[in-house]
């Protein structure tokens, strides 16, 4: 998942989470709120209820007109009274005001009430459960009120009840039931219908909701657009320049710019590609001088076992230049030392051509060349390390392919000098080569004492050496290896202490190149030397 959608989910999934539990406490205030209403609703209606009966109580009564739907109270010692004009009065006591206004407010949906007693006079006061329970904890444990929420007939009701007191207006009527001053007579039974306050509720969570979703998905599109434009685009930028560098060097002016995070990065990434450029540089000219160096050392080995090769000759020469000079008439003397002379000059000037050839340090360059004279040539150079060396050349690449000339040279010196220095008591060194398809093999096989299992993986290390001092400086395989892969080709040893060691060097080639570069000065072969 891209880290986009994943800020934008986790700030979802947070405001969600906020706003769920907003809805939750605000169910729970308001719930709290609704009821407190209907509870204060409640004391306020108990208190009018009271005030009325009191006021009916201290007028010892309403009474009202007879007619078809008012009757007398049969509870009444007193229930009518007849009038002068005729007109049948009824008696309206404080519980028989209490149940009709009580009719009337049901009929208008406020609620209802009534009284209710343990001991009633009239049955139709009798408590149901609630009253009876809450009548009994009034007279045992003095309470002031009870209130609970309960269900009546499918609506939510809030029942509130509280104790009626005998006061001394109320004797007239109840003294006669046992009843004294401060007495408990019954209670004042009121329910409240709060439906009303569940849909309020309802209504409330809805609006909460669709403002929520709504905000959420305006909040998701905006933090969208801005994570796009300020990380997720630039983030892009950075991405792309460090995927195609260092080949688009280009994409690196486009990096994203500010005072930000993403910013101060793509400053420190330029400032690596730069740093990384100038050690890529300064790598590559330790390369190439640790690779002139190693040349030069094995030159140097090269020189050192050539010299006598080149002293010979130069002693013979000076043998004839001195003949020559005794007996200055002596033509037929002439005749028979200058083709003697002109060999040894061209004995010397072959060394010395070979060795300028092996010593040049040219970069790398493709060359149309014979492969196999190039490799006749090395093991020439290497000629007068192997007195006591069988050599085998077993080449058959033939025809002149692209490669680097100087490379293939140094490969191959290096390679066989380490060969020869496996082999100080003589032995036989086996060179093969061949092309495959698009390239070119060649092997360098020696008998000598061959390499421990346990350092071969450690033959190309720089200055890996298991030689004594003086007698290398480690950087010939290094070297090697580095040429190989530089010419995009493979190198693998195989060995078996005290069997030998052979090398296997695989290199790309082609028969068409650029032969602009090649040199027009031409060396010796091996088979020029040879007649």
């Amino acid at each position: 998942m891209k880290l986009q959608y994943k800020f934008i989910f986790i700030i979802g999934t947070v405001l969600a989470f906020t706003y769920a539990t907003i809805i939750y406490y605000t169910s729970g205030l308001q719930n709290d709120l609704v009821i407190g209403q209907a509870k204060h609703q409640a004391r306020m209606l108990h208190h009018q209820l009271i005030l009325t009966r009191e006021w009916v109580s201290d007028h010892h009564g309403l009474f009202v007109i007879k007619t078809d739907t008012v009757r007398e109270n049969p509870f009444l010692d007193y229930p009518n009274l007849e009038t002068r004009d005729g007109i049948t009065l009824v008696m309206r006591n404080p519980a028989m005001v209490t149940r009709e206004l009580s009719d009337y407010a049901r009929d208008a949906g406020f609620g209802w009430f009534r009284v209710t007693s343990l001991k009633p006079v009239n049955p139709q006061n009798a408590p149901d459960d609630f009253e009876r329970a809450s009548l009994t904890r009034f007279e045992k444990e003095k309470l002031d009120e009870y209130m609970e929420i309960s269900s009546n007939h499918n609506t939510k009701v809030l029942r509130y009840i509280a104790p009626l007191m005998v006061k001394e207006s109320c004797l007239p009527c109840h003294a006669k039931h046992g009843y004294a001053i401060g007495d408990i007579r019954g209670a004042l039974s009121i329910t409240v219908p709060i439906d009303w306050a569940d849909m309020v509720i309802a209504r409330n969570n809805r609006t909460i909701i669709f403002y929520g979703a709504v905000s959420i998905v305006a909040i998701a599109v905006i933090l969208s657009f801005l994570f796009h434009a300020l990380v997720a685009s630039r983030l892009t930028r950075l991405k792309n320049a460090m995927d195609n560098y260092p080949a688009s060097r280009d994409l690196i002016s486009q990096l994203p710019s500010g005072n930000d995070e993403i910013g101060h990065l793509a400053q420190g990434f330029s400032s690596l590609c730069t740093r990384l450029e100038s050690s890529k540089e300064e790598l590559r000219q330790a390369a190439e001088q640790s690779f002139y160096n190693e040349k030069m050392a094995a030159l140097g080995q090269i020189t050192a076992g050539i010299a006598h090769e080149v002293n010979n000759p130069l002693g013979g020469l000076r043998n004839c230049v001195k003949n020559m000079k005794d007996a200055p008439d002596d033509l037929e003397l002439h005749a028979r030392y200058l083709p003697l002379l002109d060999k040894g000059l061209q004995r010397i000037e072959l060394i010395m051509r070979q060795l300028l050839n092996f010593g040049r340090n040219h970069p790398l360059q493709l060359r149309r060349v014979d492969v196999d004279a190039e490799i006749r040539e090395c093991f020439t150079l290497l000629g007068y390390k192997m007195k006591r060396i069988e050599l085998i050349l077993e080449l058959g690449i033939g025809g002149a392919y692209c490669i680097d000339t100087e490379a293939i040279k140094q490969i191959v010196v290096n390679i066989g000098l380490n060969a020869i220095q496996a082999m100080p008591a003589g032995g036989k060194l086996t060179v093969r080569s061949t092309k495959k398809d698009s390239n070119l093999l060649i092997s360098i096989t020696d008998t000598g004492y061959g390499i421990q299992s346990e350092i071969i993986a450690k033959i190309f290390d720089p200055f890996f050496t298991t030689k004594q001092v003086g007698e290398g400086t480690g950087l010939g395989l290094a070297v090697t290896y580095s040429l190989v892969q530089k010419m995009g080709g493979a190198i693998q040893v195989e060995s078996e202490p005290g069997k030998g060691t052979t090398f296997f060097v695989t290199l790309p080639v082609e028969q068409n190149c650029d032969t602009s570069q090649q040199s027009s000065e031409t060396f010796p072969t091996y088979q020029e030397e040879q007649s």
